[in-house]
C-alpha cells in the first residue's frame, strides 16, 4: 500500500495518469457519435413510449372511473435509497421537478437520482479527498488546507447535480431557439395547406428533427398529449412549460386563443414566425457584441506573449551574439 501510495504521488506518474485520462476522453468523444447510432431515433422511441404510456392511462381512466391516472414506478436502487433515507423531505427541492422536464428527462427516475446524488457525492467527494490528503499524501502542507480542500470538494458535490441539470436545460433550450423560427415556418406551411394542427406538429417533427432532435421531440410528445388528454390547451400549455422558451411561449398562446375563440390560426403564426426570426436575429447581434469583450483576455494570455517573442527575440539573439 505504502509503495503504491508513493508511485501514485510521483508527479511524473501522476501528469501520465491525467495525460491518459485526457486521451481516453478525447477518444471516447471523437468515437462516440459513430458508435451511439442515431439519436433523432432513440429519442423519438423515447416519445413513442411516452405516448403509449399516455394510451394506457387513458385506457385505465375509461375503465376505473375516477382512478388515478399515475403509473407505477419500477423501484431503482435509487428510488429505494431515496425513500429509505427520506432524502426527498431532507433535501427539497422546490423547482427540480421543473428542471428535470426542461432538461429533457422523463419520469420520477431522474428525480430520486438527482437526490441520491446530491446526497452521496458530496461525502464520497470529502472522504476521497480526506484519504488522498491526509493518508496517502506526504506533501508539507498544513492540516487547515487539506482540511479546507475537502469542504470545497463537498461543496462542489453538493452542487454538481444541479449544475448539471441547469447546464442540460440551457442546451435544450438553446438548440429549440435556434430551430424554431424555421419549425414555425414549415408549421405555418402545413396549416395554410389545409392540414390539422396534430398532424402538422406530427410533419414538423418528422423534418425537422435534422436540426434539433429536442425540438422535434416536444412537437412530438405535443401530438400524443393533443389525442389523449381531456383538454388540449393543457398540451399547449405543457409544450410551454417544457421548452422554457418565450417564442413557445407566445405560440402556445396562440394556439389556445385559436382553439377557445375560433380566430384564424394562420394569420397568428405569421406573426410569431416574423416576431421569432427578428428574436434569433437579435440574440445573434448581441453574441456578436459581446465577441471583443470576451476575446480581451486570451488575446491578453495567447496572443500577446507570442506577438513579443517574435518582436523582441530576434533583438535578444542579436544582443547576445554581440
Amino acid at each position: 500500500m505504502t509503495d503504491f501510495a508513493v508511485w501514485i504521488t510521483t508527479p511524473a506518474n501522476l501528469f501520465g495518469i491525467i495525460a491518459f485520462l485526457l486521451v481516453f476522453a478525447t477518444v471516447v468523444t471523437v468515437s462516440g457519435p459513430m458508435l451511439g447510432g442515431d439519436p433523432l431515433s432513440k429519442r423519438l422511441k423515447m416519445v413513442t413510449r411516452s405516448r403509449e404510456e399516455l394510451r394506457q392511462r387513458s385506457r385505465d381512466a375509461m375503465n376505473k372511473g375516477a382512478g388515478s391516472l399515475r403509473g407505477k414506478d419500477t423501484r431503482s436502487p435509487f428510488r429505494r435509497v431515496v425513500e429509505s433515507l427520506n432524502l426527498a423531505k431532507l433535501l427539497e427541492d422546490p423547482n427540480l421537478k421543473k428542471k428535470i422536464i426542461q432538461a429533457g428527462m422523463r419520469g420520477q427516475g431522474p428525480i430520486f437520482a438527482f437526490y441520491f446524488f446530491r446526497m452521496f457525492a458530496p461525502i464520497g467527494l470529502a472522504v476521497l479527498s480526506g484519504l488522498y490528503l491526509f493518508v496517502l499524501n506526504d506533501m508539507d502542507m498544513a492540516a487547515i488546507q487539506r482540511l479546507a480542500i475537502c469542504i470545497a470538494l463537498a461543496l462542489a458535490g453538493y452542487y454538481a447535480p444541479g449544475m448539471y441539470l441547469t447546464n442540460k436545460a440551457q442546451k435544450r433550450r438553446d438548440s429549440i431557439m435556434t430551430a424554431f423560427p424555421d419549425a414555425l415556418d414549415l408549421l405555418l406551411i402545413c396549416v395554410e395547406a389545409g392540414m390539422s394542427i396534430e398532424a402538422a406538429f406530427q410533419k414538423v417533427a418528422a423534418e425537422i428533427g435534422t436540426s434539433s432532435m429536442e425540438l422535434a421531440e416536444e412537437l412530438s410528445l405535443t401530438t400524443a398529449e393533443l389525442s389523449y388528454l381531456q383538454e388540449r390547451r393543457q398540451a399547449y400549455e405543457n409544450l410551454a412549460y417544457r421548452t422554457n422558451h418565450p417564442g413557445v411561449k407566445g405560440v402556445s398562446t396562440a394556439l389556445i386563443q385559436a382553439e377557445r375563440y375560433g380566430t384564424p390560426l394562420g394569420q397568428a403564426l405569421r406573426v410569431m414566425a416574423k416576431e421569432n426570426r427578428d428574436m434569433r436575429m437579435a440574440n445573434a447581434e448581441k453574441k456578436a457584441a459581446a465577441l471583443p469583450a470576451k476575446l480581451t483576455v486570451p488575446m491578453i494570455i495567447f496572443f500577446l506573449p507570442v506577438l513579443f517573442v517574435v518582436i523582441l527575440g530576434p533583438a535578444i539573439i542579436s544582443f547576445q551574439e554581440m
